[in-house]
């Protein structure tokens, strides 16, 4: 059947070759409606409860991503006329930022004094060039002793300033990030040529949503090349001739073309983990060609005229390349059970290149191979090697077993010290400008994590109740004395401040008020004498019936941030248990997504290990060798997880859809082996030795060279300056190096140790 296929495909190429490429181009045009997504919320699913609470706490209270510029004075003091007019400046230059509706900086914080019985509230400087060297520093007292500045604006030794600037994208359209950013950029260099005593760096919500369709596009840039490069050489090694390295590199490229094209009609967005799809894809198109051109080779060599050679290499790999197309597709969608849709994107868009690829080499590649010259009959470089590796196999084969069987076991041993630990900012690696501005912000002004906690009294107005704002400042109080957290901003200062001010600026009152009549009139004098974008809806919400505190962390792993959020809780719970609080921010989601993650791709793992089991035993028509195949494949992955357990130790999001993601592919070698020692063992008769000299002899070479290809082109997906995708490319090339050394020894010598019962 095959044979008459192949031979009807070979009658009609010209025609296969036109509609191939009619199809592909088809299916190509869909790539103009890819556009990159530039939002971190890509990473959670609409049904994630850290991502419902951030959007309860957004419509509650007033959003809050923003773009920090980080002030760094060459003098190292913010507090002189020459620092504060570059802040000041830059301070009225960020209203302009698109969509920006708030600007908070120690220039225009509102700072409220007593003028006899009146409260005046304005900015903390007015004009800079016109300070005296005594209000200089009285207005530096004031700023590094103000709760709501320090750790936050100013740095308590007055050498780092920002100014904060909180956007609010309606999120209609792909360019806002963009737009919002780049804007933010040319005023920095504007500032920059103006003021040449200061550096400037920016961070924020918004710079790290740019990040990611920056850090992508710059892996398109640097990484694709290499890897085209790398199998273009590693195709004229191996098959020794232009003509099957042409048509092997015609086939991937339209494989590519094809999965990113229907992933355009469909309107996947491409983010950092879907970019790595095409190299995925390169790495393993090229895997059905090299089976089908080796076997093609070795049939030249042998007297076959090309035709013939191309039936009889279809003959032998179909169904082999059939079986590994669908447990690598089985293993690829099984990342639709991960909790971060990006990879349900990057899964379902390799699932449909593996697809691709199998389709185009039983159609296109015959066809284009049998059109364009025969490029000899020698050999493929490095069978008589495989030869001799196999004969090793057979003598050792005792020790290779039970070796392999050790070493297995001791790498599983230390599967338990790998630990759950994220940390988004650390998603970028130090080239990137997003991570090192936020590391230089971080360890000088204030840090890039932050926890909300909405505290609400479920009354009206009830914000102003004494028992309440009590109770708020003592949380403030316990959350100051934590040492991870580097500032609280919190309402109860403000109104310790006010009452101050209301008694004639006499620091004895700085406390809360003891009336609710009397907070609520200072509250309400207060805001009417605040100016345009400056009021309290990012603490208060509108019918003032509940606060928001916002706590700024160090930098914390995911364990850590979950701890300190569960404990926070905990205090509440025990101290104020008339209130029901909820936590939200990007740390927070982030924290909890690498174990939620853990957790679903678990179950897509089990799945896909059922699946791929059972087309495993249909394809090898034997429930025994069937369940032989599992331990290759299962074990790459355990023993992988060991070596990053004694080396690495940390596990994230990245790594946590690698084994269900590999299982489709090491599965691979463990079919092209078993199939061919089994076809030796039922058509030709041979012994299980022979069976496993024949196996090497024939697809020994195939195997050790795709799985090459592979490790490599996983290894360019390690270079990746995206820290998901670099982690995920290190950990699978060392599990598929870890199944090619399983497979040429270990499998073998199981077999012919099974062979024996």
């Amino acid at each position: 059947m095959i044979e008459s296929y192949t031979r009807w495909i070979i009658r009609w190429r010209y025609s296969v070759v036109l509609a191939t490429l009619a199809i592909t181009f088809a299916a190509t045009y869909g790539g103009q409606f890819l556009s990159f997504s530039n939002d971190y919320r890509m990473f959670f699913g609409n049904d994630n409860p850290q991502l419902l609470a951030f959007e309860k706490m957004q419509k509650t209270f007033n959003k809050n991503d923003n773009i920090l510029f980080v002030v760094t004075p060459k003098s190292g003091k913010v507090f002189t006329r020459e620092t504060l007019t570059v802040i000041k400046d830059i301070t009225e230059e960020a209203w302009q930022i698109p969509y920006s509706t708030r600007v908070d900086s120690i220039t225009n914080h509102q700072h409220t004094a007593a003028v006899g019985d009146d409260l005046l509230v304005d900015d903390l400087v007015v004009d800079p060039n016109a300070l005296s060297d005594s209000q200089l520093l009285k207005i530096q007292s004031i700023a590094i002793n103000e709760p709501m500045l320090v750790h936050r604006l100013i740095s308590p030794d007055s050498k780092f300033a920002g100014v904060n600037a909180i956007v609010q994208l309606p999120g209609k359209a792909l360019d806002e990030v963009p737009t919002t950013v780049a804007f933010a950029r040319e005023l920095k260099h504007r500032m920059l040529e103006k003021y040449p005593d200061v550096e400037i760096r920016l961070v924020g919500m918004a710079v790290m949503n740019n990040a990611f369709p920056e850090t992508s596009q710059d892996d398109f840039t640097h990484l694709y090349p290499l890897a085209l490069g790398f199998i273009l050489l590693t195709l004229l090694i191996l098959l020794r001739g232009l003509s099957g390295t042409i048509a092997t590199f015609i086939m991937i490229i339209f494989s590519i073309m094809t999965a990113m094209g229907l992933a355009g009609w469909s309107g996947i967005l491409l983010s950092p983990p879907v970019m790595s799809a095409p190299i995925m894809i390169l790495t393993m198109a090229i895997a059905d060609a090299v089976h089908l051109l080796v076997t093609m080779r070795h049939e030249l060599a042998s007297g076959k005229n090309k035709n013939d050679a191309m039936v009889e290499s279809m003959r032998v790999n179909f169904r082999p390349i059939l079986v590994t197309s669908i447990t690598t597709i089985l293993g690829f969608l099984s990342l639709n059970f991960s909790d971060a849709p990006p990879f349900h994107d990057l899964g379902n868009i390799a699932s449909i290149g593996v697809a691709a690829a199998f389709l185009l080499s039983i159609t296109f590649l015959p066809a284009i191979v049998s059109i364009l010259p025969a490029s000899g009959r020698h050999e493929v470089a490095g069978r008589g090697m495989m030869t001799s590796f196999g004969e090793f196999v057979i003598r050792r084969q005792k020790l290779l077993l039970y070796g392999n069987l050790f070493v297995i076991a001791l790498l599983a041993s230390f599967v338990p010290l790998n630990e759950l630990n994220d940390q988004f900012v650390n998603y970028f690696d130090e080239t990137i400008e997003f991570r090192r501005d936020s590391d230089y912000a971080a360890e000088n002004l204030t840090g890039v994590y932050y926890i909300d906690y909405a505290l609400g009294t479920e009354e009206s107005g009830g914000i102003s109740e004494p028992e309440y704002l009590a109770n708020v400042a003592k949380f403030s109080q316990y959350l100051r004395t934590i040492p991870q957290v580097i500032h609280v901003q919190t309402i109860s200062d403000t109104f310790k401040r006010l009452n101050k001010n209301m008694h004639g600026d006499d620091p004895t009152w700085q406390r809360l008020p003891e009336e609710r009549e009397l907070a609520a009139q200072f509250l309400l004098l207060y805001e009417m004498s605040l100016p345009y974008g400056l009021d309290l809806n990012n603490q208060i919400d509108i019918d003032k019936s509940a606060t928001k505190i916002t706590v700024t962390l160090k930098t914390l792993s995911s364990n850590e941030v979950i701890a300190f959020d569960e404990t926070s809780k905990q205090w509440l719970k025990e101290n104020m248990p008339e209130i029901k609080p909820y936590s939200s921010g990007p740390t927070i989601m982030f924290a909890h997504l690498g174990k939620r993650n853990i957790n679903s791709m678990l179950t897509g793992t089990t799945i896909a290990l059922i699946c791929i089991s059972a087309v495993l035993i249909f394809f090898l028509g034997s429930l025994k060798y069937g369940f032989i195949s599992l331990l290759p494949n299962l074990t790459p992955a355990l023993a992988a997880f060991g070596i990053w357990g004694f080396t690495v130790g940390q596990v994230g999001i990245g790594l946590s859809v690698v084994t269900g993601m590999t299982l489709g592919i090491v599965v691979d070698d463990t079919v092209h082996f078993l199939s061919k020692y089994l076809r030796a063992r039922r058509e030709k008769g041979l012994n299980a030795e022979d069976a496993v000299r024949y196996a090497f002899r024939s697809v020994g070479l195939a195997l050790l060279v795709t799985s090459l290809v592979l490790i490599v082109g996983f290894m360019i997906i390690a270079q990746s300056h995206f820290e998901l995708n670099a982690g995920m490319g290190l950990l699978t090339s060392v599990v598929i190096f870890l199944a090619l050394v399983i497979d040429l020894t270990f499998l073998p010598a199981l077999l012919m140790r099974l062979s024996r019962n």
